[in-house]
């Protein structure tokens, strides 16, 4: 729209003068990053000019790219504006070094309830819920990062508790049985049962295919006899769903095929469907029973989490980030999870028979 647009060469990932004698200068370079390709920002100069580099959505970006970014800043009688923004989901890292510390940057923090344009009702609504001085609270709408110091989705407290607790009248709740799928080699397939407020491993499984893996849960469903089976569905976890619907155990029992990355029922909390069951397990552990086994304490409290950095919702840490730092994939803890990924009532209690003779009966 600009009545100059015929000065300028525009393309996907620059803006660049026609003018030959300033091609080199009057420019702006829209690069992507990559910690696997952070030369892509080395070389970046603009010697007696004036260089702006903006950040979005700081938080996110790797220590790595801020590291590489310095090297433009470098050269002499040059105008440097570097502008970073975004929500601080991460108390740590170079976002985080670069609001806190006492250094070259000049930091602004920006309560979305004095913002002009936004749902103050809502909001409200949301401090409400949440808490003035909780982490979702502080980083979606305060614009403070978050006070945990810790990224640990789980402590190691709750699950310690739930480990040594025992629990009652979970005998009578309806049973569910969470299967999760191995995906690589050294992962294990498991089935976990729970009931009420306990829950336990009924099945491990190292190298097994996905038809022997099915052969193993119908076993388990003829057994305990389940209110509902919930299927890791991604990857090859499907074919064990369709295994069993093959057979009839569709009619037989509540099959759900789960889909980690699906849409949440609040979208608003969480990021996808597996940061919601882990959310609600979470909760559960509060009060729940698990085996006093130290492997499961290691795999509940695995994962990470964050913040997403657009939508402010709670995103767990995924199983490839996990392998990548070095922690194995929770799959004790995805197959817990996955029993809350469906909602069966509790059974009816039954009438008291009726007194047809006696003092209270119809026919006294």
């Amino acid at each position: 729209m600009a009545i100059n647009t015929h000065w300028w060469d525009i393309n996907a990932t620059s803006i660049r003068v026609k003018d030959p004698l300033h091609q080199a200068m009057w420019r702006a370079d829209f690069i992507t990053w990559s910690i696997q390709k952070t030369e892509a920002f080395a070389g970046l100069h603009n010697q007696d000019k004036r260089i702006i580099i903006i950040f979005d959505e700081a938080s996110s970006i790797d220590d790595m790219i801020w590291e590489v970014t310095e090297g433009a800043l470098v050269d002499e009688n040059t105008e440097i504006i570097w502008i970073a923004f975004g929500n601080p989901t991460r108390n740590s890292g170079a976002f985080y070094q670069a609001i806190t510390g006492a250094n070259r940057w000049v930091p602004r923090q920006i309560d979305a309830r004095t913002v002009e344009g936004t749902n103050k009702t809502l909001l409200d609504a949301q401090i409400k819920e949440w808490g003035e001085d909780s982490d979702r609270a502080r980083v979606r709408i305060r614009g403070e990062f978050p006070r945990g110091g810790s990224t640990q989705f789980i402590s190691g407290d709750v699950v310690a508790q739930a480990r040594k607790r025992i629990v009652e009248g979970y005998q009578s709740m309806p049973v569910v049985l969470g299967v999760d799928v191995a995906r690589f080699g050294d992962d294990r397939s498991i089935i976990c049962k729970r009931q009420g407020r306990k829950a336990e491993f009924i099945g491990k499984f190292y190298g097994i295919d996905t038809q022997n893996l099915g052969g193993k849960v119908q076993e388990a469903i003829d057994e305990e006899k389940p209110d509902a089976v919930v299927i890791d569905g991604d990857g090859i976890g499907g074919a064990v769903y369709d295994y069993l619907k093959a057979r009839g155990y569709d009619r037989k029992t509540v099959l759900v095929e789960f889909h980690g990355g699906g849409t949440p029922s609040d979208p608003h909390k969480y990021l996808n469907r597996r940061a919601e069951i882990w959310g609600e397990m979470k909760e559960w552990l509060e009060g729940g029973q698990i085996p006093d086994e130290a492997e499961i304490e290691t795999d509940l409290t695995g994962p990470d989490y964050g913040y997403h950095p657009t939508k402010g919702c709670l995103a767990l840490e995924k199983k490839d980030e996990m392998k990548a730092r070095g922690v194995d994939s929770p799959d004790l803890g995805d197959s817990l999870a996955m029993t809350f990924a469906v909602k069966v009532a509790p059974p009816k209690e039954k009438a008291p028979p009726q007194e047809f003779y006696g003092s209270d009966g119809w026919m006294a």
